[in-house]
């Protein structure tokens, strides 16, 4: 089933055309969306409000039992603890016109994220994206997130939103690192074909070259789906890896949220103006 994104301002609007609509960038190109990674703390959360990002991705857990009375935090494991609770982290974004992604670690804290999120829906006219892994990928070996009730918890609470389905990965710089096979990629079309809001699956840089025929036959089956890349802090990938990407999809449908200094040498090889 193939549905088109959702009107102007909703949470399954298409990224690119609201960016576009508010003049934030001049045309459908996923490259053009500029991340900021990690928005946890307060100091990062301000310096992303500032910064010239187009979304702000953080990471929403429960902190350990006894503490800030089972509030969500903004905190990425191993951590667990956190000098800013979701509620703090949203009354703040929605004073900017940034659109969000949310990444859980475990379905405990996607409830009660959810009813924080909707005390301030309507001050959040943008699109939201709800991240988390949800199946096994290549060399993944943290836990997922357990699909079924991660994506109906979310849904009950908001029909509308666009997710963000991954695989747990890992990257090894001294073994061969396979990509993601037919059977990952046709498990999770076996989850998203039911569904009816826009999916955008993360992906891990290092691990796409290898795994191209198996996402362009995902791409292929809704134009609800798109791609987000993502790179490891300490993965070894090239900047022809990221052009390679570029050549064999639609430009619509693929979105990098890539570290330094990669980003700026990418955003430079295709011709696109940084910001620093």
């Amino acid at each position: 089933m193939a549905t088109t994104a959702g009107g102007p301002g909703s949470w399954s609007e298409n990224i690119l055309q609201y960016f576009l609509r508010n003049n934030q960038i001049t045309t459908e190109d996923g490259a053009q969306i500029t991340w900021y990674h990690a928005a946890n703390h307060k100091a990062q959360m301000n310096e992303a409000l500032k910064s010239t990002a187009h979304m702000i991705e953080a990471d929403v857990l429960l902190p350990s039992e006894g503490s800030d009375h089972g509030q969500p935090i903004m905190a990425h494991p191993p951590e667990t603890s956190s000098d800013n609770t979701l509620q703090e982290w949203l009354t703040e974004v929605t004073k900017s016109n940034k659109g969000i992604k949310l990444d859980f670690k475990s379905l405990a804290a996607v409830e009660p994220a959810m009813m924080l999120l909707e005390n301030v829906k309507k001050h959040l006219k943008r699109p939201v994206w709800i991240n988390a892994d949800i199946l096994p990928g290549p060399n993944g070996n943290s836990r997922v997130v357990d699909a079924k009730p991660f994506i109906d918890t979310v849904t009950s609470f908001f029909p509308d939103v666009t997710f963000s389905l991954g695989w747990t990965t890992g990257w090894h710089p001294e073994k061969v690192n396979e990509g993601y096979s037919w059977t990952m990629v046709k498990e999770m079309e076996c989850i998203c074909n039911e569904l009816s809001q826009p999916v955008t699956f993360p992906v891990r840089a290092a691990l796409v070259r290898q795994s191209c025929s198996q996402f362009l036959w995902l791409l292929k089956k809704s134009n609800r789906y798109s791609l987000t890349i993502w790179t490891g802090k300490n993965d070894n990938y090239s900047i022809e890896d990221l052009l390679c990407i570029r050549d064999y999809f639609d430009k619509k449908q693929v979105f990098y949220d890539i570290l330094e200094p990669q980003n700026c040498e990418f955003k430079q090889a295709i011709g696109i103006k940084v910001n620093l």
